[in-house]
């Protein structure tokens, strides 16, 4: 086969890798708020096990995670196809690393902000969903966007799992056609065509963020 005829399945390997980016990103950063809440919460039954899920998710590999959910778990009756496997497992990556980030920005919100906010007679519940909330997540978006950056490039790992993402779809085109270098090299492009840009404004977002505005 002639590796002309192979490249349209690159780009719909590429389509694959961006669906999974966008559900674990989705997905893995409202987990990583919930996570960021529970790590920061004075209740014991609420902090430790977010604490070990978010050290769990940052001490295995994502690689692992995917074999874990894909391979390990039909063994204990939980059974899933290629594709929703990498996305859980994509995803509770994705949370897990956001989590830190979030609570970051969560805590660098000016205690005087919170203090303000009392002073008008807002209830605690409602200065952290009005106030405080949405400060700490935009003080996070240049760190949150360089991680989506990360988990699409990290949706290369699915294809171990079976998943034709754009990563499986070279793999195949190599074996095929026995031209890998043109093959991994066009591939390496199109990560690049997503990440390299993505990279630049989440730069140009940080920038922005410093001067006070987006």
């Amino acid at each position: 086969m002639d590796l002309g005829e192979y490249l349209p399945r690159l780009g719909d390997g590429l389509v694959v890798s961006l669906q999974l980016t966008v559900i674990s990103v989705l997905l893995g950063y409202a987990v990583g708020l919930l996570f960021a809440l529970g790590v920061s919460s004075a209740n014991p039954w609420l902090r430790w096990p977010s604490v070990t899920l978010v050290e769990i998710g940052r001490g295995i590999p994502a690689l692992v995670v995917l074999y874990i959910v894909y391979y390990g778990l039909p063994s204990a009756g939980l059974l899933f196809d290629s594709f929703p496997a990498a996305a859980i497992g994509l995803t509770f990556t994705a949370a897990a690393y956001s989590s830190e980030t979030i609570r970051a920005g969560i805590r660098s919100v000016p205690a005087g902000q919170r203090e303000a906010a009392a002073a008008l007679g807002l209830g605690r519940a409602t200065t952290f969903r009005r106030v405080v909330l949405p400060q700490g997540l935009r003080s996070a978006i240049p760190a949150l966007m360089g991680l989506a950056v990360q988990s699409f490039q990290t949706t290369s790992l699915a294809y171990s799992i079976s998943v034709n993402e754009l990563m499986g779809q070279a793999y195949q085109a190599g074996a095929v056609t026995f031209r890998y270098l043109e093959v991994y090299a066009i591939t390496g492009l199109l990560y690049a065509a997503i990440a390299v840009p993505a990279t630049w404004l989440s730069v140009y977002a940080e920038r922005r963020l410093s001067h006070g505005y987006l």
